[in-house]
């Protein structure tokens, strides 16, 4: 029987310099060789963790951060591996908990702080990542000021960010069509639908059919009988896979829908988007991209918020009102015309209706 490879005096030490030389995979047998061995502390396991995550095995890196924090749940530098390893597999939920965990443990561990604020970052939140950085001094972290300014032109925008949209609907998605029909009596595809018969859109037919911010495939889902081809495009992935399952779809594209339009190639007679320009302020990308997009005669119909008066507003619910007035001047500049508006209450909050319009633009 052949012997077994003797083991470092100092493991940790070897797997560091392998991580070092890009040879993160031979840190991680190294490791995980010492552990079955009964060799090996908390330094060990984070530094596993650390090769694990190098060699992006993500999950691996989570089990053993997991162990780690149960056999270890008092000490802070576990829970703030655990937290950096769910940050980097996008559970930001869960990570943002762990580091307020850490913090907990000990209020001094600036590194929990920068995770966490990059955890809130990542999704969206750049009111929150700077206000969790406060206390972090510049000498501590030396991107402190390039990820401020990145906080702060995130802020800037005249549109949700992308990434808080696709967190903020990853986590809505399973319960989304209970909430938003049962719950809070949304109508905006049925009331799109209406518009269409209105302009007797279902005589003309079957169309192409484009579902921008397509969900869960409610407003495909109210558009059958119109559609020889109906495709959708969505930021969140898992509301993707919700419309998936409704087998109603020809193509489901996950994206951001204004890079999305400015990359198609296709032609579509008629483009629904029902209730996602709440998240963009400025149109003007948007409307230009959907130019090309429209076959000659073609329709785009859409509902937003209402607002008074001129141009559009971020609301104290993080969603963007549109103005007609802004609506009509993107509109003409994108070359589209005004075929129809109309006032509608597209959903309840508190019992109260949201009021908003629903539009038909023409090609």
């Amino acid at each position: 029987m052949e012997n077994a490879p003797s083991l470092p005096d100092d493991p940790v030490s070897a797997a560091e310099a392998l991580i070092a030389e890009n040879r993160a995979e031979e840190a991680a047998t190294l490791l995980q060789a010492c552990l079955g061995a009964n060799r090996g502390g908390l330094l060990l396991r984070l530094t596993l963790q650390k090769a694990l995550l190098a060699k992006g095995d993500v999950e691996a890196a989570l089990a053993v951060g997991r162990d780690t924090t149960l056999l270890s749940p008092d000490a802070a530098p576990a829970v703030l591996a655990l937290g950096d390893v769910l940050r980097a597999g996008s559970y930001l939920p869960a990570a943002i908990g762990e580091y307020q965990r850490a913090l907990r443990l000990d209020p001094r561990l600036d590194a929990a702080r920068i995770g966490m604020g990059l955890a809130w970052l990542d999704a969206g939140e750049a009111g929150k990542a700077l206000d969790t950085w406060r206390e972090v001094r510049p000498e501590d972290w030396a991107a402190l000021p390039q990820m401020i300014a990145e906080a702060e032109a995130v802020l800037a925008q005249s549109r949700s960010d992308p990434r808080y949209v696709r967190h903020l609907f990853d986590q809505f998605a399973p319960e989304y069509d209970t909430r938003m029909v049962e719950h809070l009596h949304y109508r905006a595809p049925a009331i799109l639908r209406e518009l269409g018969d209105m302009l007797g859109l279902g005589f003309t037919g079957p169309h192409a059919i484009l579902d921008l911010g397509c969900g869960t495939g409610l407003m495909g889902t109210a558009s059958q009988g119109l559609a020889d081809r109906l495709d959708g495009v969505d930021l969140s992935p898992l509301m993707i896979e919700k419309a998936r399952e409704r087998g109603i779809y020809d193509s489901l594209f996950q994206s951001d829908i204004v890079d999305w339009l400015a990359a198609c190639d296709r032609r579509y007679d008629l483009v629904f988007a029902a209730d996602t320009l709440v998240y963009l302020g400025e149109l003007t990308s948007l409307f230009a991209g959907l130019s090309p997009v429209l076959s000659p005669g073609g329709h785009f119909l859409f509902t937003v918020e209402a607002k008074d008066g001129e141009g559009f507003e971020l609301g104290p619910k993080r969603r963007w009102r549109h103005s007609e007035a802004y609506l009509r001047s993107v509109a003409e500049g994108a070359g589209l015309e005004f075929a129809a508006i109309v006032t509608c209450a597209l959903r309840t909050e508190a019992t109260v209706p949201v009021q908003g319009f629903a539009v038909a633009l023409r090609a």
